[in-house]
């Protein structure tokens, strides 16, 4: 081969190889690695990639802090500078009872009217609910928290020991030893119901009348044994043989107006002319039976007459337990600086505790059985008689 042929095939052999290196930097094996690339990205690049590490764990924190907070900030609201804040955990009943859960929060709005406090309420669905309502007016650092109902007395002593510089108010509920940081609202409400029972059974067109609880917890069975007292004592001082039926009948709930429609039926089936739930807004459905069937109610807690209107043409009488007035007495203590732990008793003596007034039947009840009523009123203050409830004395 001529020198010159050897020069050519040099220069060709330069230029391919020349052309082959240039051609290197966009070689077929590099596209497999973005089409890898994507198919782990949705869970790898965050933590692969370095410029987005510092934003994709914001992108990730974000959506949790601001899902717990959505959550809680339409139930208890931010604090306004100086206010003093009030925090009310209902019972499974609601705050629309008609019962206990809206007679102590009509205290709270008495404290928001009068004394300038800012006041919520938190409704508990399930017992469950308990704990994580109380857990968020602790968030909040309200002055006081108020639980309602003897159902929430675990609770409320746990998260109270874990926090002994927060006042609790407890209502239908009290502690030994006591707790400091605790005040229990109990009530006699034995007294009342005793008198209840008495007037039963000197209204009764048939001579049996009834009662009938939510759930067979103390502050259920005080008012149906003081009841049945009431209707024992009447036939001791008049010699007569009404029956009372019930005392043993529990529902199982504070819930169900279904339930009290079905124990009011199974009480009247039976010659009940007169019942007295004390279940709650359960007592509602027995109050729609007994208006349909005749017969009368008698209410507890608070005025049914007042608190249930509809019903106001059956209502003979409630036995009232001022949880309302307990509930303000308390907040006054903590707005003055006076809070302090320990046990209220609302009593006749006291005006914890009563009768509510005849309305309807103010004609029909006879003047004899009320001065009788105002004379055992008396004598229970007295402790010359045994309402039902509670050792009987000797």
């Amino acid at each position: 081969m001529s020198k010159s042929s050897l020069a050519v095939l040099s220069v060709l052999i330069v230029l391919a190889l020349v052309l082959s290196a240039c051609a290197q930097p966009t070689p077929t094996p590099e596209p497999p690695a973005p089409t890898e690339a994507p198919t782990e990205a949705p869970t790898e690049a965050p933590p692969a990639a370095e410029t987005p590490e510092a934003e994709t764990p914001e992108a990730e924190e974000t959506p949790e802090a601001e899902t717990p907070e959505a959550e809680e900030t339409p139930e208890v609201a931010a604090p306004a500078d100086g206010e003093i804040r009030i925090g009310m955990v209902t019972d499974v009943g609601g705050i629309d009872d008609a019962s206990f859960n809206a007679t102590s929060w009509r205290g709270v709005e008495m404290a928001i009217e009068e004394l300038g406090v800012e006041g919520q309420y938190l409704e508990s669905q399930q017992q469950t609910d308990y704990a994580r309502n109380i857990t968020e007016f602790l968030q909040q650092d309200y002055a006081l928290i108020i639980t309602v109902g003897f159902l929430l007395g675990e609770d409320t002593a746990t998260f109270a020991e874990q926090n002994p510089d927060t006042p609790f108010a407890i209502v239908d509920f009290a502690y030994d030893p006591p707790i400091d940081n605790v005040l229990g609202l109990t009530f006699a409400t034995d007294q009342a119901a005793f008198l209840a029972g008495y007037l039963a059974a000197g209204m009764t067109e048939t001579g049996t009348v009834g009662t009938f609880g939510g759930l067979e917890i103390p502050t259920v069975t005080i008012f149906m044994e003081a009841y049945a007292q009431g209707v024992a004592h009447y036939n001791e001082v008049h010699g007569t043989d009404v029956q009372v039926l019930g005392v043993d009948f529990f529902v199982g709930n504070f819930e169900s107006t279904d339930d009290g429609r079905r124990a009011g039926e199974s009480l009247m089936d039976e010659g009940a002319d007169i019942i007295m739930p004390v279940a709650g807004p359960v007592g509602l459905g027995t109050a729609a039976v007994v208006q349909e069937r005749g017969g009368k109610l008698i209410g507890v807690d608070t005025d049914w007459t007042v608190s249930a209107p509809e019903y106001a043409d059956i209502m003979l009488t409630s036995v009232l337990k001022k949880m309302d007035v307990a509930v303000y007495d308390t907040i006054v203590s903590v707005v003055e600086g006076t809070f302090e732990g320990g046990t209220y008793v609302g009593t006749f003596e006291n005006d914890g505790v009563g009768l509510a007034p005849f309305h309807s039947f103010e004609d029909e009840v006879p003047q004899e059985l009320k001065d009788e009523l105002a004379a055992l009123q008396q004598q229970v203050m007295a402790g010359e008689v045994w309402t039902g409830w509670g050792e009987q004395p000797q």
